[in-house]
């Protein structure tokens, strides 16, 4: 049985109506995974939106680090819909086409790009430690500047909310690229 809620658009709440409205007019234009789940909760549907709007189209960083960090965060949470959908983007966006390989497979990947790489490093530690080092730390500061730091902060956090309420309810992937599956448990991820 399906943990996905049902939606019916035309049956909304004025508090759901008004977050769905703000979502679909704006750079998402569609309601759709986990979004239609936290509409269940429109308070937290509104909230959680804006916070993804700035996380991912208002960010200081460019879309290629954002996406970057998206896609490492998808690969730690096993998250299907979040790697199916931001794998296109990221590939657009810059990501080399064998570090998105590799991110699958989690494992490390050696960017030529410093900035890349400073993101890299910083998400993956984040996620594996639940900190980051200081010569990370000090990498992402000089390479992203603080307000860089701050939001590649708030891109794994929000990201990790989508992931556990995709993986909680059972969204679906989407027609993307599908997030291989792994042999390893979760301590051999990206073997830091």
């Amino acid at each position: 049985m399906s943990r996905m809620p049902q939606l019916d658009a035309t049956a909304l709440t004025s508090d759901q109506q008004e977050v769905y409205d703000a979502i679909v007019h704006g750079p998402r234009g569609a309601v759709v995974g986990p979004l239609r789940v936290w509409l269940q909760s429109p308070g937290l549907a509104s909230k959680a939106q804006a916070l993804g709007q700035h996380a991912r189209y208002d960010s200081a960083l460019p879309t290629h680090l954002s996406e970057l960090a998206i896609l490492v965060t998808a690969r730690y949470w096993s998250s299907g819909f979040e790697w199916s959908h931001h794998v296109p983007i990221a590939l657009e966006a810059g990501v080399p086409k064998q570090a998105v390989y590799a991110i699958g497979q989690a494992k490390r990947f050696n960017f030529e790009d410093a900035r890349m790489q400073a993101v890299f490093n910083f998400v993956v530690e984040l996620h594996l430690l639940k900190k980051v080092s200081d010569a990370s730390y000090a990498a992402a500061k000089h390479l992203l500047g603080l307000r860089g730091c701050v939001d590649l902060v708030g891109i794994c956090g929000y990201y990790t909310l989508i992931s556990m309420t995709i993986n909680v309810f059972d969204v679906a992937d989407g027609s993307g690229p599908t997030l291989p599956k792994l042999e390893v448990g979760i301590g051999n991820y990206f073997k830091i």
